[in-house]
């Protein structure tokens, strides 16, 4: 299957559309001690702001999935892009924390649009290796959006206020839904769209063993870079005491190891081959979930260890999930929907769920949080395996039947 539009502009207007929603879940981090202080809470419970915002962020993206598979792919994304808005203007007009929360909540319930479509508009168009390289460039793009939005937001938080970070992501929203407004064409022609309803089509992705194997591995590994996410800044902040713009600097760090992770696991899959470059990643997550606990061991809390395992572990997600992603949705050219909504949708859902456990349990400690990241990375390397086997299973089954 081809597209109607350049690969060039199609990986642009996905990247731009998920940048929405990349921004809005890291953007907020430098600015936990000022929100702590104006909503009059322990700085802990702001990783309660990225819990509320990925568990809708991720269910709702079961709904965008298979409807998009119904109607097209456009109608979903305004939509949902409209809702975002609302919810930002939600958190801009917080007057307490559980009113921003569920600003928060809206705000994850209308971006889900972009997560699910960035998986489900690639295998539109590409499949096999093309359809790999297209993801490893999707999710070299997707990097830039966090990269510069903790940087804009501590920036935001120091000049002026926290609530400015929220009137940027407005602004953003406003411009990306002008732009796939105008701009992106439907993906999904009429003849191709399945009729169906939404269990049937959930039933048949399932089946596959391989999928589920996985669907467990990117639940796990994404589960890991949240978590990182909403604890870091809280370490750094209360248990090393670093200002709002050095919290924002050595937050993005990680990040650069993703994007030469992703830029690599095409590049790799073609040189080392395709199961040999997802072991590598799987890895390089148990390495550097070591790396940030070990400090912890030991009684200690060392800024070192957390950002040089955090690199770590970034790299091997950023292999990860451009192989893995396209493993788990290659097989599934008339569903591509249904399965990219599970994929995204599970995947920051558990993350969501993850994020608020640690929230509620008080997860600010660097041995904490290495160990949870290590248990993640443990469950990511069996889900590897568990496809695998599938695999062999499969490829045994065919040499049988030939």
């Amino acid at each position: 299957m081809s597209s109607a539009m350049p690969m060039g502009k199609l990986l642009l207007l996905i990247v731009l559309l998920a940048a929405v929603g990349q921004m809005t879940q890291t953007m907020y981090v430098p600015s936990i001690g000022a929100m702590a202080d104006d909503f009059a809470v322990s700085p802990a419970w702001l990783q309660a702001v990225m819990a509320c915002y990925l568990i809708p962020y991720g269910l709702s993206q079961f709904v965008y999935g298979p409807v998009s598979d119904r109607i097209g792919r456009k109608p979903v994304i305004l939509f949902g892009l409209a809702l975002f808005l609302v919810g930002t203007a939600i958190t801009l007009l917080a007057t307490s924390f559980a009113i921003f929360l569920l600003g928060s909540i809206v705000q994850g319930a209308g971006i889900g649009c972009g997560g699910a479509m960035a998986r489900t508009l690639t295998r539109d168009c590409f499949a096999g290796a093309k359809l790999h390289r297209a993801n490893s460039l999707v999710s070299m793009g997707l990097i830039f959006s966090p990269l510069v939005a903790p940087l804009l937001g501590g920036f935001l938080t120091e000049a002026l206020h926290w609530r400015a970070s929220y009137f940027f992501l407005l602004l953003l929203a406003v411009l990306v839904y002008t732009i796939m407004a105008w701009r992106f064409s439907e993906t999904l022609p009429a003849d191709l769209r399945q009729p169906g309803h939404f269990g049937a089509r959930y039933r048949h992705v399932m089946r596959s063993r391989q999928f589920k194997g996985y669907l467990l591995c990117l639940i796990t590994v994404f589960s890991g870079v949240s978590l990182f996410e909403a604890a870091a800044g809280v370490i750094m902040s209360d248990a090393l005491g670093l200002s709002p713009s050095m919290i924002s600097l050595l937050f993005v760090v990680p990040l650069p190891a993703y994007l030469v992770g992703s830029g690599l696991s095409s590049r790799l899959s073609e040189s080392m081959g395709y199961y040999p470059t997802l072991t590598l990643g799987g890895v390089l997550a148990l390495l550097g979930a070591g790396v940030i606990g070990l400090p912890g061991m030991l009684g200690d809390v060392s800024l070192y260890a957390l950002v040089g395992g955090g690199c770590v572990y970034f790299a091997g997600a950023g292999i990860l999930f451009p192989a893995a992603s396209t493993g788990a949705i290659n097989p599934f050219p008339h569903h591509a929907g249904t399965a990219g909504a599970i994929l995204g949708g599970a995947q920051n859902l558990l993350a969501g769920l993850v994020t608020l456990a640690a929230s509620s349990l008080g997860v600010a400690s660097q041995l904490s949080l290495g160990i949870i990241m290590l248990t993640l990375a443990t469950l990511a390397s069996l889900g590897l395996v568990t496809s695998y086997r599938a695999q062999a299973h499969d490829d045994a089954d065919s040499v049988t039947v030939l």
